[in-house]
């Protein structure tokens, strides 16, 4: 990673720029979080993070794995972090379909896990070298039973650092698998940032259980009922079970219905209970704006310009970019829509999420870009649908 020193400021002050990109962001932020194992399977546009954590981890004490295929990669995955490791692994779409049945074993036995998707354009084997956002609805339901996930997606180099470590942080705080969403452009391409952008998130303890009272400790699980769920550490002095099957609180295999309630309950209220905590937008807004730009991942950054000319050219308009896709932030989209006539949403792909937004605001009339021919949406598209 190059850095060089930039333009002055003031006669005292000056500005670090490096010349990065997002994969190498979101590997620095997977360490500052104190990520200590990796495992993955290389797929383009995914492979440099792979490579990365292959470098980095052995020096560091941690472990990288380049596993047999997808499946045994999150397989190991799955494991490391029911052994106590801190673990993220990388993919893109068709990964991610390898993926599907495991992310479910993750939800169901709670596995601090974070998922890092390269999008590229699909379906299928697709175009490997080209961009697109086709798996923003894909890692919301692409498992079996429809659960809540949490997803966040960056828009900048600096964000791919930042959010990695929140997705860290959260992925512990809600024991379940947090994917970060970034797409092949924003991945790979070279670009020259602000290094003051690269600032470290909490990424709190992971909470364990106190099993000194516990008697007798092999049939302590977990109380679905709790806000945060300790857990026991697999391979330490005690007995722990793991199943992917409906189970009761020492992981016993159970069709009891109210047993079976309260878990899945319990696995749907923790996330949706807390989408205020999770949500994570940015506001760009203007006094008697009527439309408002909705965008995430890279087609933000056409956002933003677009923006920026429509002001100098005199017309109002507002911009919300959507850090946390899942769950939907629904108020923070509502605040920003208030007095609002029109939303634009700019996406790469048939306009997955604009139908997200057409449900939070039925009353606002929602246009969409969408665009599936690998090509990044322009400034000057935006412009033209704001005049």
């Amino acid at each position: 990673m190059a850095s060089s020193r930039g333009s002055t400021i003031t006669a005292t002050e000056t500005v670090e720029r490096e010349f990065t990109d997002g994969a190498t962001a979101i590997v620095r932020g997977a360490l500052a979080a104190g990520c200590d194992f990796f495992a993955g399977y290389p797929i383009t546009p995914a492979s440099s993070i792979l490579m990365m954590m292959l470098q980095n981890l052995p020096a560091r004490g941690g472990i990288g794995i380049q596993g047999e295929d997808e499946i045994a990669s999150i397989g190991m995955c799955i494991g490391a972090a029911m052994t106590g490791s801190r673990v993220m692994t990388a993919t893109s779409g068709p990964g991610i379909s390898l993926y599907s049945e495991n992310i479910g074993v993750a939800i169901m036995g709670e596995v601090p896990l974070v998922i890092v998707d390269v999008q590229r354009l699909g379906p299928s084997t697709g175009a490997a070298t080209t961009t697109a956002q086709g798996d923003v609805q894909f890692v919301r339901w692409g498992t079996g039973g429809g659960y809540p996930v949490i997803a966040l997606a960056p828009s900048t180099v600096t964000e791919c650092y930042t959010l990695t470590m929140r997705a860290f942080d959260l992925a512990e705080r809600f024991r379940c698998p947090v994917f970060v969403l970034v797409d092949k452009e924003l991945a790979l391409t070279m670009r020259t940032v602000d290094s003051g952008g690269f600032v470290d998130a909490s990424v709190r303890d992971r909470p364990l259980v106190d099993l000194s009272d516990t008697a007798p400790p092999e049939e302590y699980r977990y109380e679905p009922a709790a806000d945060v769920v300790p857990m026991q550490v697999y391979g330490g002095d005690h007995p722990v079970r793991f199943t992917g099957s409906t189970h009761d609180e020492q992981a016993f295999i159970t069709k009891n219905p109210a047993v079976v309630g309260a878990l899945n309950e319990h696995l749907i209220r923790k996330i949706t209970d807390h989408v205020e905590e999770i949500a994570m937008v940015k506001t760009d807004m203007e006094e008697c704006a009527t439309t408002l730009l909705v965008s995430y991942g890279v087609t933000a950054g056409s956002m933003r310009d677009a923006v920026a000319t429509a002001r100098v050219a005199g017309t109002p308009v507002s911009a919300l970019t959507v850090q946390s896709l899942w769950p939907v932030p629904d108020a923070a989209i509502r605040d920003a829509a208030a007095g609002i006539e029109r939303v634009v949403v700019a996406e790469l792909n048939p306009g997955l999420y604009a139908r997200e937004i057409e449900r939070v605001l039925p009353d606002v009339e929602v246009l969409g870009i969408a665009r599936t021919d690998g090509r990044l949406i322009a400034p000057s598209e935006l412009v033209a649908l704001i005049k």
